[in-house]
């Protein structure tokens, strides 16, 4: 037999193991490596190929994705065109959100129907911002097509993309449903503000989760057009523009708080999404002197989070910006975990300070109106990952969050206890 059909009959049978060895296997259905912005990219072509293996350990984790997954099938797509009246200025592709800290103080009238002036009560959620406007509509975008694309990624079911790609297409490309590329009305005041710098957190703390799902569903996923991925990233592009440009965006970049953080985070995962890796980095880095001196003090605390009434939320949310932070910065050659400020101030003492509590063994000892131990986990897991061996030995006691613990799978940090300001 010459060497030809030699090669040609050893290549048959290494195809005919991967056959029997991962179901529906072939010699060129290896999963490609995804270019997300937080999410190692890499490692969750790792995680799929131990799935397709059959690895127990990920069988648990796996369940409760595709059971998310699954919830989001018959919901949805949102727009912003349907909100029961368009945002100030009467465009209906305007994003609208009202804020969630502020309250009236009158009672409604045909003279006065909003019940102005409002007043603030930090961390007490007014009901009535959950209706009118888009902040619900735009966390279900944001949640949903996160976890049908991770789910289609690791079990290649192709309604879990075609659903993502619905969501993505009617929320942000279909002209006729589409959003502008803009946040001229978060988190708007009544009778006070139009909209608010601030308001651009809506997006902030949870859009890079989107950035993420795009990148997958770029690898290959069925109803996922060229148009689509083409059309995302022009989108991408405007409204990293509008940030980098506007007055909004420069006021909320000025933030000395978890403001600035989820800025910063924010526009590096656009700019590395979007082709421009020196803004990225440049981005990442200047985090160092400009987020963690200032925010993080030599005993791990951060001041600023613990002045509030959600002082454990805001802890871990400000951290939850650090970790993606710290993640984007891996893809630019920035270790943000292995900054030392000048008091000593790092994200690794950050997280430390919070393992008491997040472990159970001792109570949070600042105000918190509604304390949830498995606020911590995600920030958790991302330090024990980046080599905290204190994070390490805690992990084992964090508390799992409702719907199960999803780091083996979608290893970013995520805002557990989520709420809206």
């Amino acid at each position: 037999m010459s060497a030809r059909p030699r090669l040609a009959v050893l290549l048959a049978a290494v195809t005919a193991f991967a056959a029997v060895l991962v179901p529906g296997a072939s010699a060129h259905t290896a999963p490609k490596v995804p270019r997300t912005a937080v999410l190692d990219g890499t490692r969750l072509q790792q995680t799929r190929i131990r799935l397709d293996h059959g690895d127990p350990r990920l069988r648990a984790a796996l369940g409760d994705l595709t059971a998310r997954a699954d919830a989001w099938l018959d919901q949805g797509p949102w727009t912003v065109v349907d909100k029961p009246r368009p945002a100030p200025g009467g465009d209906v592709h305007d994003y609208l959100s009202q804020a969630p800290y502020w309250w009236p103080t009158q009672p409604r009238t045909a003279d006065n129907p909003w019940g102005c002036p409002y007043e603030q009560r930090d961390g007490q959620r007014n009901p009535e911002v959950d209706t009118g406007t888009d902040r619900q509509d735009v966390e279900k975008v944001f949640d949903s097509t996160y976890d049908l694309a991770l789910a289609w990624y690791y079990t290649g079911r192709k309604q879990y993309a075609q659903k993502a790609a619905q969501v993505l297409r009617t929320w942000f490309l279909d002209p006729a449903t589409r959003m502008n590329p803009e946040l001229d009305h978060g988190q708007f005041i009544p009778c006070r503000y139009d909209g608010r710098a601030i308001g651009i957190i809506d997006f902030s703390q949870s859009y890079t989760g989107v950035l993420d799902a795009i990148a997958v569903l770029n690898t290959g996923a069925p109803g996922w057009s060229e148009a689509d991925r083409s059309g995302m990233h022009d989108w991408n592009v405007a409204f990293r523009t509008w940030l980098t440009d506007g007055s909004f965006g420069k006021e909320e970049g000025a933030a000395e708080n978890n403001h600035g953080t989820f800025y910063d985070m924010q526009l590096a995962a656009l700019a590395y999404a979007t082709g421009d890796e020196a803004l990225a980095r440049r981005t990442v880095l200047d985090a160092r002197a400009r987020r963690i001196d200032p925010q993080i003090a030599a005993d791990g605390s951060q001041p600023q989070e613990l002045a509030r009434t959600r002082s454990w939320h805001y802890s871990t949310f400000d951290l939850v910006a650090y970790t993606r932070l710290a993640a984007i910065g891996r893809h630019v050659g920035v270790d943000l975990w292995s900054y030392r400020g000048p008091e000593d101030q790092s994200l690794v003492k950050a997280v430390d300070f919070l393992l008491p509590a997040s472990t159970g063994a001792a109570a949070w000892p600042y105000p918190e109106l509604e304390f949830h131990r498995y606020a911590a986990s995600d920030v958790v897991h991302a330090a024990a990952d980046a080599g905290d061996a204190r994070a390490r030995k805690a992990v084992r006691l964090l508390e799992a969050p409702p719907g199960g613990d999803l780091w083996a799978l979608r290893p970013a940090a995520e805002q557990l206890d989520s709420i809206a300001g």
